[in-house]
């Protein structure tokens, strides 16, 4: 999965940006709204943890930008002020959950993790897919019942197809929400990755589409 994080303060920002690396999440940092605006309007991400006070380009006015060129990321507001009137006037404008400034960052993290789930339409915390269970919160894995071990990386890509099972996934898209605007990632690497993870989950679980991209399935072996 794939956030983008904007935030000035230079003493928030970072700290957001390890926990969601932490939490398995390919994070990206933007410091103002002009910046902000122009990489979620081209880059495709999973989730923005968005503040309202920026520099250039105010919050909100980058959430009605997004939402005026169909961009439907998932939109945490996180903001010092604390107005239930602002409140109201960021989800109206199309934010699915806001936060106020301080703020514990288990919470954020639960929440962010809460509103990758529902957008792709599951509401446990545990992704079941037959015999393979997968612990969103722990960032763990098991197999009938036994424990797998995968890098942060293999578990980024086990996480994303699972949230998106109900159809092939393309290597170019994998590649877009698996890593983040420093790292690197192209089709050969997250065919290298997939081959990693089908040891460890099953070489029949997951599924080579032909032309397509890869298919999380229930049955493996």
């Amino acid at each position: 999965m794939r956030a983008l994080v904007i935030e000035d303060d230079p003493d928030v920002g970072p700290d957001v940006v390890r926990a969601l690396e932490a939490a398995g999440f390919a994070v990206d940092l933007s410091q103002n709204g002009e910046d902000a605006w122009f990489k979620g309007d081209v880059e495709d991400y999973d989730i923005a943890i968005l503040d309202l006070g920026l520099p250039r380009l105010d919050g909100l006015s980058i959430l009605k930008k997004w939402r005026a060129n169909d961009r439907n990321l998932p939109v945490l507001i996180l903001s010092a002020r604390g107005d239930w009137t602002e409140k109201v006037e960021g989800i109206e404008s199309g934010a699915d959950d806001y936060l106020a400034k301080p703020f514990k960052m288990g919470e954020l993290v639960t929440r962010v993790r809460s509103l990758v789930r529902r957008t792709s339409g599951h509401a446990a915390a545990i992704l079941k897919i037959g015999a393979l269970h997968i612990d969103t919160r722990r960032m763990a894995v098991s197999l009938g019942g036994a424990r797998v071990s995968l890098s942060q990386l293999e578990f980024r890509l086990l996480n994303y197809l699972a949230h998106h099972r109900d159809r092939a996934v393309p290597a170019g898209e994998l590649a877009d929400h698996l890593y983040g605007a420093n790292e690197f990632g192209d089709s050969n690497a997250i065919e290298q990755l997939v081959v990693r993870l089908r040891r460890k989950v099953g070489a029949k679980r997951i599924e080579t589409k032909r032309g397509f991209g890869y298919l999380l399935l229930d049955q493996g072996e």
